[in-house]
């Protein structure tokens, strides 16, 4: 979001420290901190309603990518009688080699 290094983040410190004050430094460190909080619930809720708007079919980030006519029927099958021939899996054009040598 921001560029902010180590040695800028230090400088900012000490300027917030004398504006404030020692005292109450943690308490608006507390009240900035809530404050951004507030600002990114805030965003992201802005940012879900567009999209919404934008994508009806949008559900909370889960999504069918593949659409409902793409589901294929499931077979079931028992342990004693193994897969159906057609999705047995995928057959070795060349039975009579063993593998790589």
């Amino acid at each position: 979001m921001f560029n902010v290094g180590p040695a800028e983040l230090i400088v900012i410190l000490l300027v917030a420290l004398l504006i404030v004050g020692p005292k109450r430094l943690p308490e608006v460190g507390k009240s900035v901190g809530k404050a951004l909080r507030e600002l990114r619930r805030q965003t992201d809720e802005v940012r879900s309603s567009f999209e919404a708007t934008i994508n009806p079919d949008f559900d909370d980030g889960i999504r069918d990518e593949t659409g409902s006519e793409h589901v294929e029927p499931v077979e079931e099958w028992d342990d004693e009688s193994g897969p159906p021939a057609a999705t047995a899996g995928p057959r070795d054009p060349d039975p009579g080699t063993a593998g790589p040598s």
